[in-house]
């Protein structure tokens, strides 16, 4: 009979091999981000509505179509957060963080929400990676971030990586780049999606991140941002690229790359498979972001990496992670006396970091020995009822079918130079 009771449509469990993957990630990454000095942030999954209207932008597919909205019982709206970005800007200016030495280098990770059409790889509720510095305009902020993303995706063991970068300008250049942009795809209008001829009155800028083949054929005649820089944006995209070539990093100038989100400007990145253009996760720089909420005028620069689907690419590159050890040692026990010095033994072989097993909760020693077994443990201590009262336990090897009785109180010494041959 069918189980009744399943996860929600497009929310998923995260277990087995998967949850391996997942640990194999966060390790990596805090490693690495820690390393260089980002401090990791945990942020509530429940955010105000008008937070990600303001920051994410009105016109955009996560406000207009993917936000989880609820209203609490006094009547405030609430959103399960879709981004990380925008909280992690709320908690900067709330905590005062802008009073700090700049910049400031914060990561998170955890689920996001977002109500999308359920697919391989995108989920309603997924797991992100996200690391930002905020408080440096400079170029070597963007490339720091591109170049931390480039090598977490490494040091995961991916290849064919390649980055695709674009500049989008600033509030100098690009109202002139959006009404270029009006001008071209008037002609066009009845030729676009319903969600494109919607996003030539919001926000033109949107049309270059449609999806839609009809629409990207359009999109491929279209002006340039890059065309359309201003002398700042033209300088500050520049010393990226020079410092990218330097890092010998692959990047390829994608000059309709947008992202989807309002609050970006001048620097945008993705990271794909090349093989497949398949996005593992991307950012840019957001340098108006802490004044629009309410801060003071903070540049800043972060990316979002999506946990689904580099799991699925690690998968697919059949790319293997270790998980819990394998055991050397078994601890059996016969009799409640027993049982306490069991678990004070199985705590001192943990301190020793020796791997081991038990099974406590069964009072038969042929079915611990069976367990044993079957995990193909080499050591087993059998603690006794006499043999406890006399401070001894009996060491076994399984392989060989010898057993011996040792001190209690020597037996963490033996075991340990024993698991490591």
């Amino acid at each position: 009979m069918r189980f009744k009771y399943q996860t929600p449509t497009g929310i998923h469990d995260l277990c087995g091999e998967d949850q391996k993957y997942l640990d194999f990630l966060y390790t990596k990454a805090k490693e690495i981000l820690e390393f260089y000095g980002f401090e990791k942030i945990e942020l509530p999954i429940l955010e105000r509505e008008e937070l990600f209207k303001r920051s994410v932008g009105e016109a955009t597919d996560i406000v207009e179509k993917e936000m989880y909205t609820l209203t609490t019982l006094g009547g405030e709206k609430l959103v399960l957060r879709p981004e990380a970005t925008a909280s992690i800007v709320r908690a900067y200016i709330q905590h005062g963080m802008h009073t700090l030495p700049q910049p400031v280098k914060i990561w998170t990770f955890g689920p996001m929400y977002r109500y999308e059409r359920p697919q391989h790889g995108r989920y309603r509720q997924f797991y992100q990676l996200d690391f930002e510095i905020l408080g440096s305009d400079s170029p070597s902020a963007d490339t720091q971030v591109i170049f931390l993303t480039f090598t977490i995706l490494k040091e995961l063991k991916l290849k064919n990586l390649k980055i695709l970068i674009n500049s989008i300008g600033d509030s100098c250049c690009r109202p002139y780049y959006k009404k270029q942009l009006k001008t071209f795809f008037r002609p066009y209008l009845e030729s676009l999606c319903k969600d494109c001829q919607r996003r030539f009155e919001k926000n033109p800028l949107r049309i270059l991140d449609c999806k839609n083949q009809a629409c990207r054929e359009i999109i491929d005649l279209a002006p340039q941002s890059v065309d359309n820089l201003c002398q700042d944006c033209k300088t500050h995209f520049k010393r990226v690229l020079e410092i990218l070539d330097n890092l010998d990093l692959p990047y390829l100038l994608d000059p309709y790359l947008v992202r989807g989100l309002d609050y970006y400007t001048k620097t945008v990145f993705e990271i794909v498979i090349s093989k497949e253009n398949l996005s593992l996760g991307g950012g840019g720089r957001y340098d108006k972001l802490v004044k629009l909420l309410g801060g003071p005028d903070t540049p800043a620069v972060g990316v979002a990496l999506g946990a689904e689907r580099i799991i699925t690419e690690l998968k697919e590159e059949k790319i293997k992670v270790k998980g819990m050890p394998d055991p050397k040692v078994f601890v059996a026990k016969v009799g409640d006396l027993a049982q306490a010095k069991a678990l004070l033994l199985l705590e001192e072989l943990r301190k020793a970091k020796v791997p081991v097993r038990e099974s406590l909760g069964k009072d038969s020693l042929r079915a611990q020995l069976d367990l044993a077994n079957k995990l193909k443990v080499k050591w087993v201590v059998i603690l006794g009822q006499k043999e406890v009262i006399k401070d001894r336990a009996i060491l076994r090897d399984m392989k060989k079918g010898t057993q011996k009785e040792v001190k209690i109180s020597d037996l963490v010494g033996i075991l340990k130079k024993l698991a490591l041959n």
